[in-house]
């Protein structure tokens, strides 16, 4: 099919069409036209139906109709093609916490034909510097406040431009835009021209990068939005994760707006503020993670939350006594659900009205899930083996070689141990690779452990998971091996936490470091991480808060 894009960098760095995973589109509404723009889609035909005047996005600040947001959308549309020179395919870097100028930026890159490269505010410049590498980035977006780590990041980039926003200078993107008409013709997009590159950890600490069609953005939306969470043009929406994770971008961007609903956005969403914002605006739709559930449910005492009507959960597993505290305080079912980077949005999912508290759920409509063994055979019921996926979104990797690890056969495996029940429940087991999921973050011991090595007193270390059983989740613990001289203290502890937060996004950082005279290794020379992991979850020493 021909491309709108007149930059087909990202196109023709896809996988072979061999090593994309099938694609399935077994409901009529996964049907699309051959050119199709999400962003008409999400904004445009909203106010061409007479529902301009509805609020679409607000903030604790601001307040947008769909009106409002289609002229910004178009105005910063405007500025990237005719300011930044901005051409169908290239790539544009978004850098800004959840705010109504990043969720427009993105609809503009949208409605541009360009390539949204979405970021998270916590990153660091060497982070960012891999992603402007990766993806060919020239151009970015970004909040005032987040400049220095880009700064750094893109020092020495041929022809990199940046626009900050929040911010009242003369070249500011507010200032830009105050110059621009509210209209603009968005590109005709191919339904197969790449949309989003998503960045994700992979075992081995190099960042993978996920590429996404605009088909596969109405598809989350004709899939899990629709037939799962049934959102109502009166919902408002709001949660906690970045619009830079694709659990963000799904729950708190794309399925409101396709919907015809309205999302909150966030700066800071900790448990606190989302159930202050759930009181005072009326909150009916909630995106989080377990652990926040948790926090919120000691809450309801002091916050009102009877408005709410859907509460999703995902970024990790949701285990029963925080289902089943929550169901308690509210009388809310959470939907629980599974989701990845590489299939854009949660593919199975807590059914509405058939929940079972405990599991997963059921394939999301659209999608079929099988448990496999090794080999890729169907396992029977209640047999644990890898979750296979396939459906209308799936992984196609910016060239690079582990398409080969998560597309086999056609199905994708995410790298998580399941297995299904009689009735076609999902019951999460474990991880089968070494990510660290921690507080609704995926995080790679390795790429921690790259963290720690640079600093010269350690010698060695590893990275893995502990347990903590009392939030439901884990923590980053590191065991390390210091040079010879160094004292094993806790002054030490505390510079080497901080060592990893000036390098690597903060949240990856060790929670708890372990000093040790060797680490276990093979005979070969491998350390031996399940020894670790072992030693780490046997460790009756509290968790530091």
């Amino acid at each position: 099919m021909p491309t709108a894009h007149v930059d087909t960098f990202a196109r023709d760095r896809l996988p072979p069409r061999e090593l994309w995973p099938e694609f399935r589109f077994d409901l009529p509404e996964l049907h699309y036209p051959d050119y199709v723009n999400c962003a008409t889609r999400l904004i445009d035909r909203h106010v061409r139906a007479g529902a301009g005047g509805r609020r679409c996005i607000v903030s604790p600040t601001v307040s947008w109709t769909y009106d409002d947001v289609l002229r910004k959308a178009n105005q910063i549309a405007r500025v990237l093609t005719e300011d930044l020179g901005i051409v169908p395919g290239n790539r544009v870097l978004l850098r800004a916490p959840n705010t109504p100028m990043m969720a427009a930026s993105w609809l503009a890159v949208m409605k541009a034909g360009a390539v949204a490269v979405t970021t998270m505010p916590l990153y660091r410049a060497s982070e960012l510097r891999y992603m402007i590498e990766k993806a060919r980035v020239r151009v970015a977006l970004c909040d005032l406040r987040l400049r220095d780590e880009l700064e750094t990041a893109a020092a020495g980039v041929d022809g990199f431009a940046t626009v900050y926003f929040e911010s009242n200078a003369r070249d500011g993107l507010e200032s830009l835009i105050s110059a621009k008409p509210g209209d603009f013709e968005n590109v005709a997009t191919a339904v197969d021209d790449v949309a989003i590159i998503g960045f994700t950890s992979g075992t081995t600490g190099t960042p993978k990068a996920a590429l996404h069609f605009h088909r596969d953005v109405l598809a989350t939306c004709d899939t899990y939005g629709s037939k799962v969470l049934r959102a109502k043009p009166d919902d408002l929406f709001c949660g906690s994760p970045p619009l830079a994770f694709t659990f963000g971008l799904g729950g708190l961007l794309l399925f409101p707006l396709d919907a015809g609903a309205a999302t909150l956005l966030l700066e800071k969403a900790g448990p606190e503020p989302l159930m202050q914002a759930i009181e005072q605006r009326g909150v009916t739709v909630v995106f989080t993670a377990p652990i926040a559930y948790r926090a919120m449910a000691e809450l309801t005492a002091t916050y009102d939350s009877t408005t709410l009507r859907t509460c999703v959960s995902a970024g990790e597993t949701l285990p029963l006594p925080i289902w089943e505290a929550w169901r308690a305080k509210t009388g809310l079912e959470i939907l629980d659900g599974i989701g990845s980077t590489e299939m854009l949005h949660i593919f199975v999912g807590s059914p509405r009205g058939r929940i079972r508290g405990g599991a997963t759920g059921e394939a999301v409509p659209g999608y079929i899930a099988e448990i496999h063994d090794d080999d890729g055979k169907p396992l029977p019921p209640n047999a644990v083996g890898r979750l296979a996926v396939k459906g209308p979104t799936g992984c196609r990797y910016l060239d690079d070689e582990r398409q080969h690890t998560y597309v086999r056969d056609g199905w994708n495996y995410p790298g998580d141990a399941y297995r299904m029940d009689e009735d076609g429940y999902f019951w999460y087991v474990a991880r089968t690779d070494d990510m660290i999921i921690s507080a609704g973050y995926n995080i790679s011991g390795p790429e921690v452990e790259q963290a720690l090595l640079a600093h010269d007193h350690v010698r060695e270390c590893a990275v893995v998971a502990k347990p903590d059983p009392v939030h439901s989740t884990s923590i980053v613990k590191a065991y390390v091996v210091l040079t010879d001289g160094c004292a094993p203290d806790d002054a030490k502890c505390e510079e080497l936490k901080g060592f990893v937060r000036d390098r690597i996004a903060a949240f990856k950082a060790p929670r708890e470091i372990e000093f040790v005279a060797q680490l276990p290794r093979t005979e070969t020379g491998k350390v031996q991480r399940y020894r670790l992991r072992e030693r780490a979850a046997a460790d009756p020493h509290p968790l530091s808060s």
